[in-house]
């Protein structure tokens, strides 16, 4: 899986917010101009945030955006899911007609671990984490 640029810009807009102090209301041209993001094209990504509940907007003359709920219960899984889709390294793994041999492919073999790994890592670690770094 490869991030596409809306992923890339809504990680950053994600990672922007989980670095504010708790509560804070942040206007979205703030986190455009602070990450260098159009701000139409975060304003959009934010949209679909909202509604998965990643993302709270207020509206108003002070309003703008928090978390939608604690950074420290924002896996990066959930995170990248949500602005990207299901993480797969190949169709194979969830489509069981993609390839009739499926049961006898050693290179399949690999994909699964390989996918079990990345998953566990990613619900290994949270959006807080990453705020830390």
């Amino acid at each position: 899986m490869q991030l596409t640029r809306a992923g890339d810009y809504g990680y950053l807009g994600l990672l922007y917010l989980a670095r504010q102090p708790k509560g804070k209301i942040v206007r979205l041209s703030e986190i455009c101009e602070s990450e260098g993001i159009p701000e139409k094209f975060l304003a959009k990504i934010f949209q679909n945030l909202t509604k998965t509940g990643l993302v709270k907007s207020y509206r108003g003359a002070k309003g703008g955006f928090t978390l939608g709920k604690p950074k420290e219960r924002i896996t990066v899984k959930e995170m990248l899911e949500t602005l990207q889709g299901p993480m797969l390294l190949t169709q194979c793994l969830v489509d069981p007609e993609y390839c009739d041999k499926k049961k006898t492919c050693p290179l399949r073999k690999l994909w699964v671990k390989g996918q079990d790994y990345i998953i566990k890592m990613l619900k290994g670690k949270t959006l807080a984490d990453l705020a830390a770094q």
